[in-house]
């Protein structure tokens, strides 16, 4: 099983240890699409702050994420699961699982990025700034940018296997299961269900979205569930106590869409 996971927009402060080998990252094939954005960002941090601001979206409050970028070469790396923070990875916190659910994450997780394109929770990064949705003046949209060499790459990586794809909408446009990877491919939405005036109204709450998403990783990592296909999937997910709806796609190669309904925020 393959988890595709989004990255965090907070993240914790770099290590104080060794600095980046880009060389020992997960998925080779992203290598040289890694080293032209990591050029691309470090060049523009370090010449115009105002400029590199504005590319990267950030606000005046911001300003001081910049400076992570322009030391992205010599600052310490921890693993990119100590380095992405957030909601989904405080709900999934795979600092707590134990040896065996840690070694299993270590080979399933992979979390998309903007500056990496993909790393492994066990590959060591330095703290970064740099979304999916930028586009550098010189390399263009990030996401457009990584789209042939992640065409090469994912299916390698995803072997014959289950993929479950967690991302959110910015990261999909990186890459996009085809064919027969796309049909063994599971999407999750995450719907709270509570009446209103006697009658079930259904939504989707972002935070909650997020923590859920979280909880359902850790649950499988736990459990050591090793669903071959998106049919056992959400077998395994009813086994573990999810309220899973899902219909198989009426052709081919498209992705089983997933919907976990929850009747309790928390």
């Amino acid at each position: 099983m393959l988890v595709l996971l989004p990255p965090s927009e907070g993240k914790a402060p770099s290590g104080r240890g060794t600095a980046l080998k880009p060389e020992s990252l997960s998925l080779p094939g992203l290598a040289e699409a890694r080293r032209a954005v990591l050029d691309e960002l470090v060049e523009l941090c370090v010449a115009d702050e105002e400029k590199a601001r504005e590319v990267l979206g950030l606000s005046e409050g911001l300003r001081g994420e910049i400076a992570k970028n322009t030391e992205l070469r010599t600052a310490g790396a921890r693993p990119a699961g100590e380095i992405y923070t957030g909601v989904l990875y405080d709900a999934l916190d795979l600092a707590s699982l134990d040896a065996d659910a840690e070694r299993r994450a270590g080979s399933s997780l992979l979390v998309f990025s903007g500056l990496w394109g993909a790393v492994r929770v066990t590959d060591r990064i330095p703290s970064y700034r740099c979304s999916m949705g930028v586009k550098l003046p010189g390399l263009g949209a990030l996401g457009a940018h990584w789209r042939t060499p992640m065409a090469a790459a994912l299916p390698e990586a995803a072997g014959d296997g289950l993929v479950l794809d967690l991302r959110s909408s910015a990261y999909t446009t990186a890459w996009k299961p085809k064919g027969e990877v796309a049909g063994r491919t599971a999407t999750v939405r995450v719907l709270h269900a509570q009446l209103v005036d006697g009658v079930e109204k259904r939504s989707v709450v972002s935070h909650f979205n997020k923590a859920t998403k979280g909880r359902i990783v850790r649950s499988l990592l736990t459990a050591n569930a090793a669903p071959k296909d998106p049919a056992e999937l959400v077998e395994a997910l009813r086994d573990l106590g999810y309220a899973v709806e899902a219909e198989a796609p009426g052709k081919a190669g498209r992705p089983w869409a997933l919907d976990v309904v929850v009747r309790e925020i928390h």
